[in-house]
């Protein structure tokens, strides 16, 4: 039985949001309401330490929350998750002492949404380079460029976001740092109609020469070096519980392939449910034998992380490949309940076809399959 209940998230509260899902997803429609009922529960603020106005959830408990979220309301997991990873350096650091994080704790404790602007046509190295220009001046820097993929469109307060210095065209930086809604030059143009994951209201980002003083940025990286410091700390966080939503939503269309399955009659059998056929009876356990492969890995992972288990050089490679498997198993397992139900999977009545097409969605992002590929190839040949 899937535990559809956490130390934040109840079975009443997720229940509502699943209520609400189909509909986000046939208008188009943002998780408004969900996001709502989110603040309201104390979920975005969820990591901060309980001293600093926060629940004070581990890794492995927010990972854990995130799967269930994932199984009831896989976009507004996906796009929550753009908040909350954020939060997670936020509270490590704050946990550490370090100062210079309060104002976002602040922040995040004031209920303010934070949202990520890492993505940008082009760009195919994510966080070790960017597209978008930061000119340092007085104070700061001025950022101009197109961020595509920005969850959260309509509620953000602050965009994380990265951007390339080349004011020293021999050493080239990436800059880190945070826009708010407000600053000048900021414009959000909708563009969010997709195959799926609808509700993130992913829109495009533009930005033209907005200003981020010094104290807004987080943190400053050599091109195509691994980022230090806050920013480092956002990826064992983000991958794990991206992988996680995405492990919730391939649980969730099994077990209503299986409720089908054990419900369903055919002339063939005799009228006895579909359930006695071996060949779905084979699907049933490929669909077990890969969720549960996914599940252990990244309960294994989490639980490591939390215990401060240093993985050194074996970190980031942990960590692509959970999120890599945690993604492609979920899209496994959700193909596999689409052959248990049959035909009747099809229809956009059932919640199955609107799973099959959210879950697409992993494989993209970032790192996408192509990178992590790229990244524990050549990791595991020495190459990097």
């Amino acid at each position: 039985m899937f535990e559809d209940s956490g130390p934040v998230l109840s079975g009443d509260l997720l229940k509502t949001l699943h209520s609400r899902a189909g509909d986000y997803d046939r208008e188009n429609a943002f998780f408004a309401e969900d996001l709502e009922d989110l603040r309201e529960a104390g979920y975005l603020r969820a990591a901060i330490p309980v001293d600093r106005g926060g629940l004070g959830l581990s890794l492995a408990e927010l990972n854990r929350e995130q799967r269930r979220l994932g199984y009831w309301a896989p976009a507004t997991g996906v796009g929550i998750n753009m908040h909350l990873y954020w939060t997670g350096p936020t509270a490590d650091l704050a946990r550490a002492g370090d100062a210079g994080v309060d104002w976002l704790v602040e922040d995040i404790v004031a209920g303010k949404v934070f949202a990520a602007g890492h993505g940008e046509p082009g760009n195919d190295m994510g966080l070790f380079d960017s597209l978008t220009a930061a000119v340092p001046v007085s104070g700061g820097y001025r950022v101009s460029g197109h961020k595509v993929f920005t969850s959260l469109s309509p509620a953000w307060d602050w965009l994380g976001i990265h951007a390339r210095d080349d004011s020293d065209p021999e050493d080239p930086k990436v800059v880190h740092g945070f826009v708010a809604r407000d600053s000048e030059g900021v414009r959000t143009e909708p563009t969010w109609d997709t195959l799926g994951l609808r509700a993130t209201a992913s829109h495009d980002t533009y930005l033209d020469n907005v200003f981020i003083p010094h104290e807004r940025v987080v943190g400053i990286s050599e091109v195509g070096a691994v980022p230090e410091g806050y920013v480092s700390g956002i990826l064992p966080w983000v991958l794990p519980m991206l992988g996680n939503v995405y492990l919730g939503l391939g649980r969730r269309a099994v077990d209503l392939a299986l409720d089908t399955a054990r419900r369903r009659k055919t002339r063939s059998t005799g009228d006895a449910p579909v359930a006695s056929k071996p060949l779905v009876q084979y699907l049933a356990a490929e669909a077990e034998l890969v969720l549960e492969g996914a599940t252990a890995q990244l309960d294994e992972l989490t639980a490591g992380l939390t215990a401060g288990v240093d993985y050194g050089e074996r970190t980031l490679p942990r960590l692509f490949a959970a999120k890599e498997n945690a993604t492609r198993a979920a899209r496994q397992a959700t193909d596999l309940a689409m052959e248990i139900v049959g035909a009747s999977s099809l229809h956009r009545r059932g919640e199955l076809e609107r799973l099959y097409r959210d879950v697409r969605a992993g494989a993209f992002h970032p790192p996408n399959s192509e990178a992590v590929h790229d990244f524990i190839g050549r990791s595991v040949l020495g190459l990097l």
